[in-house]
């Protein structure tokens, strides 16, 4: 295959980003396999790094950086969004409460796509509302995976502490109640991206007097396993 575009620094920035595919690279490595000059691979190599396409691990050495994982979810998203509604039409009937998914957007959460309790007391989020990240079990799952800086961040006067995030990694879901808004509980799991992060939460809410302050004990199995169904269908959908 021509790897060569006609646009050099391009065709410079794709030969490093390549070598780096392979694995954690030292300076004088990405010259030796891409053939180019030591000056020219640093130049662009820092340029990437700017732009969080390149990184350093802790010895230093150059590696594919968070961009990608960001870029990565984003192309997964719309099958996400076609594959969710199905899934939490059958959360909703199989627990009787309000199903959402929320993806992370800088410093909150989007609500992507929902099924509604269709009669009685429900907890109705419209899809493409922005909500915190300061509180509520989605809000939890998000963070429980997310890298240091985003946790770090995320937890800067949250109603949870760093402590519950590392219980919800042990448990696989979280739930809570009355954290993002008197009265109201949920539960919520993760949604893992083929590139191994966690791109999004299955939640269920609704009145606390009927979920309880401990919702988990019965509903946390349905939404792992709809949480569980979504990311099969990523895996499916990217072989």
């Amino acid at each position: 295959m021509d790897n060569h575009s006609g646009v050099g620094v391009v065709d410079k920035a794709a030969a490093i980003l390549g070598a780096l595919e392979h694995g954690p690279a030292t300076l004088a490595e990405l010259v030796e396999t891409t053939h180019l000059a030591r000056p020219t691979v640093h130049r662009i190599a820092l340029a990437l790094e700017h732009h969080h396409l390149v990184g350093r691990n802790p010895s230093g050495a150059f590696v594919l950086g968070p961009r990608f994982s960001e870029l990565a979810a984003a192309v997964s998203e719309d099958r996400l969004v076609a594959a969710a509604q199905p899934v939490l039409t059958v959360l909703r009937d199989r627990t009787g409460e309000s199903s959402q998914l929320y993806r992370l957007h800088g410093n909150q959460r989007i609500c992507i796509a929902a099924a509604d309790r269709p009669v009685g007391l429900r907890d109705s989020i419209p899809v493409g509302t922005a909500m915190t990240m300061h509180a509520g079990s989605a809000a939890q799952v998000l963070l429980a995976w997310a890298n240091a800086a985003t946790m770090h961040a995320g937890l800067e006067g949250a109603r949870f502490t760093a402590a519950d995030l590392a219980l919800v990694r042990a448990q696989g879901h979280a739930e809570s109640a009355g954290e993002r808004e008197p009265g109201v509980s949920s539960v919520s799991a993760p949604v893992w991206g083929t590139a191994g992060t966690v791109i999004a939460a299955v939640s269920i809410s609704g009145p606390i007097e009927r979920l309880t302050p401990h919702p988990a004990a019965v509903h946390a199995r349905s939404v792992t396993e709809a949480a569980q169904q979504l990311t099969e269908v990523l895996r499916r959908t990217d072989r």
